[in-house]
């Protein structure tokens, strides 16, 4: 198995930028030019790549090769993207890597593209951004570019992406020190481990209260330490966890509401099964049913949050009360969009630069409200 964090250590080391893997310093996937720029990448490395797997390393300053993170991202249906605009895609994964020296909330992307078996040519399926559909794309060096051919593809990187992936295979002593780095970093969540066919060793933590009856977790964090994964992790929403021989069960929790009158909404059920061929599969569904309100109610909450903002962009001082509400906006604009409320969304990613600059609480709430609209988009 191979050490997920090794891999990019020894990919970093190994050269620059080439032919079978990229490097950059963040992903956005939240516009057309974000969602273009990616998919270039996976097809050019996916074309160019046709024998072996090709990596997109996200996190790292492309001058210097400073690992810097980036933020969790747990978007498992990214493969619906690559699906959706490009003809023969191929396998992709994202995978949050955990380095040390990094704050626990940062992690590095690893996006791994798998080869396809037909060794088909991979193209955009329809127009995005500036690229029209139809585009093949190929690597020069470290460029992706579009190209046309009508020659067969022949594998260059075949073996020196075989001899990377083989200096970076995991050890007993790699495993072990990563499940002790793992509980030194978590002891305030009671930190605990599992192992699931004499071989996985998955760790996690959280922080354990009893709601309704349930023990749901908050600041949950879940690695799959003989990979180096980071598996799943969360801020604020909470988690309940059940663990069976050969499954781990994840179903995450909203906390959405208005003024004081909070509830927690299931969101997605997330399993791990591990097999009795030294391989695991993660799959997910998402369970969330919008909470509906009274228009007139929303309304009068909209209103309150739409002032909250402009004295925001105009640079004006918050009193204690507009302060207090500044928390639950993200939520109110989730909730206001959810029922109706088509402007709540552009409202609901403008504020993000003005909640940082007023409170950072509000920040990262607002950055969990997005991650469930992603999710909600797929499904």
């Amino acid at each position: 198995m191979i050490n997920k964090r090794l891999l990019i250590k020894n990919l970093l080391a190994h050269n620059d930028e080439n032919s079978f893997y990229d490097k950059k310093l963040r992903l956005d996937l939240s516009n057309q030019e974000g969602k273009a720029k990616f998919l270039k990448h996976v097809c050019s490395l996916s074309n160019t790549n046709p024998k072996n797997n090709a990596f997109l390393v996200i996190g790292v300053r492309d001058d210097d090769n400073e690992i810097v993170g980036v933020d969790f991202f747990d978007d498992s249906k990214i493969q619906n993207l690559v699906n959706a605009y490009l003809d023969n895609p191929p396998i992709i994964a994202y995978e949050n890597i955990p380095f040390p020296h990094l704050h626990q909330k940062k992690v590095v992307g690893l996006v791994s593209i798998r080869p396809k078996n037909d060794f088909s040519i991979c193209s955009l399926k329809k127009n995005i951004w500036k690229y029209y559909g139809g585009t093949v794309f190929m690597r020069e060096g470290s460029v992706s570019k579009p190209k046309v051919f009508d020659i067969e593809i022949k594998s260059i990187n075949e073996e020196v992406v075989k001899t990377i992936e083989k200096h970076s295979r995991n050890t007993i002593k790699y495993t072990l020190d990563n499940v002790f780095e793992f509980i030194e970093n978590n002891h305030n969540y009671q930190p605990k481990y599992e192992v699931f066919k004499e071989y996985f060793v998955l760790c996690w933590a959280g922080k354990k209260k009893h709601v309704n009856g349930k023990n749901l977790y908050s600041r949950v964090n879940i690695e799959l330490i003989n990979e180096q994964v980071k598996l799943f992790y969360s801020n604020y929403d909470e988690v309940e966890i059940e663990i069976e021989e050969n499954n781990f069960k994840i179903l995450e929790y909203v906390h959405l509401g208005l003024e004081k009158d909070f509830k927690y909404y299931p969101l997605e059920k997330v399993r791990i099964e591990f097999r009795n061929n030294m391989a695991y599969e993660i799959t997910s569904e998402v369970v969330f049913e919008p909470p509906k309100f009274d228009k007139k109610t929303l309304y009068h909450f909209y209103n309150i949050n739409n002032s909250i903002f402009e004295k925001m962009k105009n640079n004006e001082r918050l009193n204690t009360d507009e302060k207090e509400s500044l928390l639950n906006l993200p939520s109110l604009y989730l909730i206001c969009y959810l029922n109706g409320f088509k402007k709540a969304l552009k409202l609901l990613e403008e504020v993000k630069p003005y909640l940082k600059k007023y409170s950072l609480q509000a920040y990262q709430r607002q950055k969990e409200k997005i991650r469930i609209l992603r999710k909600l988009r797929y499904n």
